[in-house]
């Protein structure tokens, strides 16, 4: 974590205008370096099953489902919840609903898990805590524990082929889209850290694919070479991405990400929208 807490401190040297908004981004990452798991984490080695799973098209998520318990992300689920509390104030009593729910056993690490492409669904029913707020909760909380957990399996997913636009880990929507060296485009998942290269032409949320589908936004005050949005006409999803070959001091995908407000905003204003939720969606 703490290589993700450098690159977040070089971005806001970058773009300090962001430093007083996006402190929450900060806050998260102290948290997740403050965390130790409270017992080793990692799925059992079983290369063999994780490629038949790839090649049926299903996720590792049901394996992750399984292995976290409440007792292990207590404090990350904690921490996130009070950085939100403060980030959006108006959160704090269904914030509240969904810790008693915690505490009662109701809501669990599983529920917190993307279903279908969703993240935390079934959280948000029990809780009332609203889709965005919870799946904000999730990416605010999650991440170091499901790094630890999948980096078993990491190595041997170049082997299955694996071409849909969900993690091949988690099971969640990217959060954002690396152009690296030779041209390919490489989606990341925000919530495990997974990546894994998709058709340029694509549309990762529906699926529907060719150029005339698709759309590039950036914002007007702020053209960056290298940085803008890719939106599909379509569903109207939208997906931040960096070109490495022009942006080549660019951090990590979640680092950038997080640190782009103004790309945000200009999507959601031309009626655009992400299933991993940036702040810009909760303030909203």
């Amino acid at each position: 974590m703490s290589d993700l807490q450098e690159a977040w401190a070089d971005l806001l040297r970058r773009r300090p205008t962001f430093r007083d908004s996006l402190t929450i981004y900060g806050d998260i990452l102290e948290g997740w370096a403050r965390w130790s798991p409270p017992r080793p984490l990692a799925l059992a080695p079983s290369p063999e099953a994780w490629r038949g799973s790839w090649e049926r098209g299903t996720p590792l998520v049901a394996e992750a489902a399984g292995a976290l318990r409440a007792a292990d992300v207590e404090d990350l689920v904690g921490g996130a919840m009070e950085v939100l509390a403060r980030a959006e104030p108006a959160l704090a009593p269904a914030l509240q609903r969904f810790a008693q729910a915690w505490d009662r056993g109701v809501i669990g690490p599983a529920a917190l898990l993307p279903a279908r492409g969703r993240i935390g669904s079934s959280a948000a029913d029990v809780s009332g805590l609203g889709a965005d707020a919870v799946a904000f909760l999730a990416g605010a909380s999650l991440r170091p524990a499901l790094e630890a957990l999948f980096a078993p399996a990491r190595e041997h997913l170049a082997e299955s082929g694996w071409s849909l636009g969900i993690c091949p880990f988690c099971g969640s929507p990217p959060g954002f889209i690396d152009v690296v060296e030779d041209g390919r485009r490489v989606l990341a998942c925000h919530l495990c850290g997974g990546a894994w290269p998709f058709a340029k032409l694509r549309c990762p949320f529906c699926g529907v694919e060719g150029a005339a589908h698709q759309v590039r936004l950036t914002p007007e005050e702020a053209r960056e070479e290298g940085y803008l949005v890719s939106a599909c006409r379509e569903c109207r999803g939208y997906i931040k991405e960096v070109d490495r070959r022009a942006r080549w001091n660019a951090g990590p995908p979640l680092v950038e990400d997080w640190g782009s407000p103004h790309f945000d905003l200009v999507a959601h204003r031309q009626g655009y929208w992400r299933p991993v939720p940036s702040i810009v969606q909760l303030a909203r």
